[in-house]
């Protein structure tokens, strides 16, 4: 796949109203329909600058996976697991690109993780790990923001991961069902690069992340799998941006302000 033919799915605020989009260079050219039910041009665009770009879909459920790359399970010191570790996020805690991440002044340390997102384009139980990625309509950038002592106090996840904003998403979907095999991820702290990781080196690919969740819940069009963060994690705080950007699909970023 080149990186000028990888068609993106796009959702969008211009003058009002919201439309869905796909990107074409510097343009956005609307269609009509959706990247679940299927999509028509309708010869209209907008410059890509003249627009606020929105999360590209709202997700049936947020599924997340934990300690998937082996440099990051060594550095929060812990062992790798011998299955994938599904989490999950409230829809509340999603965000958009550019939206503010609002850091709350009592939770501690929070920490930037940038991941790859899958979307789940059919409904799907009990999926072999061979059959999993025809279920796969595309994927998008996400940073599972976490604070992380009260992760550490509480024992377990849910609170530390699921505050509001703590699930930006977006800002497009790469519409295919495998990722490119040269595909990396690149995290930036204020324009620092923290993160940079091929995909090629999950413990847990995306075929067995889905057809492992699979075995449990059922599997809805819209349903947004974070496929895990590799290693560079680290601290961020109010005056802060994070870049999450992935070959092919695009840069997903987010500004943190404090919340009283």
């Amino acid at each position: 796949m080149k990186k000028e033919e990888a068609e993106r799915f796009c959702r969008f605020l211009v003058d009002g109203r919201t439309y869905n989009g796909t990107v074409r260079g510097n343009m956005v050219d609307i269609v009509e329909g959706d990247m679940f039910g299927g999509f028509s041009g309708m010869r209209m665009s907008y410059p890509a600058d003249m627009i606020k770009i929105l999360t590209p879909f709202t997700p049936t459920k947020i599924w997340c996976v934990g300690q998937n790359y082996v440099g990051h399970v060594k550095e929060l010191n812990n062992q790798l697991p011998s299955d994938p570790v599904i989490f999950s996020k409230p829809l509340t805690s999603l965000a958009g690109c550019g939206d503010p991440v609002r850091i709350p002044e009592w939770a501690g340390r929070i920490d930037y993780e940038g991941e790859l997102a899958a979307v789940i384009g059919r409904r799907c139980k009990k999926v072999s790990e061979d059959e999993a990625l025809a279920y796969v309509r595309g994927y998008s950038c996400f940073n599972d923001v976490t604070a992380r002592e009260l992760q550490v106090k509480d024992g377990q996840w849910t609170r530390s991961k699921g505050f509001d904003t703590f699930a930006p998403f977006g800002p497009y979907v790469l519409l295919t069902d495998t990722m490119p095999s040269d595909a990396r991820i690149t995290t930036r702290l204020n324009g620092n690069v923290v993160q940079k990781e091929l995909f090629t080196n999950m413990v847990f690919s995306v075929a067995r992340i889905i057809s492992h969740i699979s075995r449990f819940a059922t599997l809805e069009p819209g349903d947004v799998i974070a496929t895990g963060t590799p290693e560079g994690i680290g601290r961020v705080c109010p005056g802060d941006r994070v870049e999450v950007e992935i070959d092919y699909i695009g840069t997903l970023t987010n500004p943190f302000i404090s919340e009283p």
